[in-house]
Order: structure tokens, then sequence, then C-alpha cells
């Protein structure tokens, strides 16, 4: 007999899940979200039960994904926990990336199975998030005898997965970060700067795009650190001094930014091959905070 899959939570990634595995044939019980509305809408977009009780949808549920927001997800298992609304047998996952299975260990208590599936992914909106959910990376984490089932579902949204031990979730969850909300901040700095050499955000940013996309590019067509490009890649001490005495005339509140990112940028040079210890030396002496 098929699993009966609940979703609750109808935000973003709850409605990709469920409009996805419902293409793909899976059975639902039913989805709940504290927003009626949210409900109603998911309900009629993928042809199941809108339930007005997340207690009945569990105890109606096979495998139980809870896709609310991060905060939320400790304090609806507590409440499902205390209803005795998880079973044995069940399957329940979360999809955060900054929480371990741990957080469900409630579930566990009670027969359940505990799995994080989480998607290495950033989503604006849910019809975006159907559309590049597939083609994405997946870390599953959790009860290892429900590591089939997450990689059947994985398999249905068209990803891809890996295994991560539950300790280094919070490490793996800040890498995520890093390359996902740092970009955009290393990106708004060097639309910063280029407002302060006269050029207009909407313009800085539209100029930009193209090196952007290029560095991505070259980063998944030959890797780090072989992409690194620039004047400490290539030793360029002249050029970096003229880029702090610039920063110091015309823009100083942003010179320790930049030597901090300058500093570990050498790193990544000495691996690439492109400077020697004694060029890093000289580097770090320049930028050193």
């Amino acid at each position: 007999m098929k699993k009966r899959i609940g979703i609750i939570g109808a935000g973003v990634v709850g409605t990709a899940v469920g409009v996805i595995l419902r293409e793909k044939g899976y059975l639902f019980a039913g989805i709940y979200d504290k927003q009626s509305a949210s409900t109603e809408t998911l309900g009629k977009r993928i042809g199941c039960k809108a339930f007005d009780s997340m207690q009945k949808l569990s105890e109606s549920s096979d495998i139980l994904f809870i896709t609310t927001s991060d905060s939320a997800i400790q304090e609806i298992v507590a409440i499902l926990a205390d209803c005795r609304a998880f079973h044995s047998e069940q399957i329940v996952i979360h999809m955060s990336g900054a929480h371990s299975s741990e957080i469900l260990n409630r579930a566990r208590e009670m027969g359940a199975k505990i799995l994080s599936v989480h998607p290495l992914q950033s989503f604006a909106n849910p019809d975006q998030a159907i559309k590049i959910l597939p083609g994405s990376v997946f870390s599953i984490e959790g009860d290892r005898e429900a590591y089939e089932i997450a990689e059947d579902i994985v398999d249905s949204l068209g990803g891809e997965y890996f295994f991560i031990d539950g300790k280094a979730k919070p490490l793996y969850h800040a890498g995520a970060c890093v390359v996902s909300n740092f970009m955009v901040t290393i990106i708004d700095f060097g639309v910063k700067l280029l407002e302060k050499a006269g050029i207009p955000q909407n313009e800085a940013v539209r100029a930009l795009m193209p090196l952007i996309t290029g560095s991505v590019n070259n980063i998944e067509r030959i890797g780090i650190p072989d992409a690194l490009t620039g004047p400490i890649a290539r030793g360029d001490l002249n050029t970096v001094s003229h880029h702090l005495s610039s920063l110091e005339e015309m823009a100083p509140e942003f010179i320790e930014l930049y030597k901090c990112l300058g500093l570990y940028t050498t790193e990544l040079a000495i691996k690439k091959g492109t400077i020697d210890a004694k060029k890093r030396e000289d580097f770090q002496k320049m930028l050193s905070l």
C-alpha cells in the first residue's frame, strides 16, 4: 500500500513539495496551515483534503512533512507529541537547513522515524520553487532506517543528495548561508564602491551582473581555487595598494571589510599556485587589520 503524505505548512517549500510529489503519483492524506486560506489554496492545487487540525492530519499520515518556518518546528512537534498524534512506523520529516533531525525527537519517542531533508536552494516564491527544486542537491540526515524513504522522495523531487551527520548540521548550514546570503552582501559591497566612484546603483548592478555570472560559471567549469582571478591572484601588490589608498580617501568605512576579504583571498591564491609564500607575506603586511 502506498504511503499517505501529510504536509504541515503550506508556504513556499510545502507548496513546491506538495505539487511535485502529487505530479509524481504520491498519495496525500491532506495538508494543514495555520492560515486557512493557504490551506485551502494548496489543497485545491494538489487535489487533497484541507485539514483544520494538524493533530488529525498527523494521525492520518504515514509520511508527515513539517515545512513551517524553522522557529515553529519545535512548538509543532511539542503540540503533536502532547496530543499523541505521532504513531509507530510513521516517517516525520522537516526541511530546515538550520536544525538537525533531533528537533523531532519527541516523534521518535512515540515510534516514528525522523529525518531532515534539506534542499541547498533559495526560493523566492512557490512557482519559482516548483521550477528550481528539481535539480537541487539535498542533505539527508536522521534515522538510517528511513534513508530509503528519503532517497525516494529526493529522487521524485528531481534532486540529488548526500548524507550528513546531525552534529555537523549547524556548520553545514553556516556554509550554505555564506554562499547564499553573504554573496548578496559581497555584491552589495562591490555596488557601494561603484556608487562611491559615481556610478548610480541601478547602473552598477546591471554592469556587474555579467562579471558575477562569469565568476559563478568559472567556479562550475574549473572549480576553486582555479576560478580565482584579480590582483591578489596575480601577485599585484601595486594595484592592491592603489585600492587601499583610494578607499582611505573616498570610502574609509569599507577598508576593514576589503582587508579581511583580501587576507582570505591570499590563501586561495597560494592554493592556486600563482603566488609564493613571500608574496603572501607581503600581502598580509599590507592587508593587516
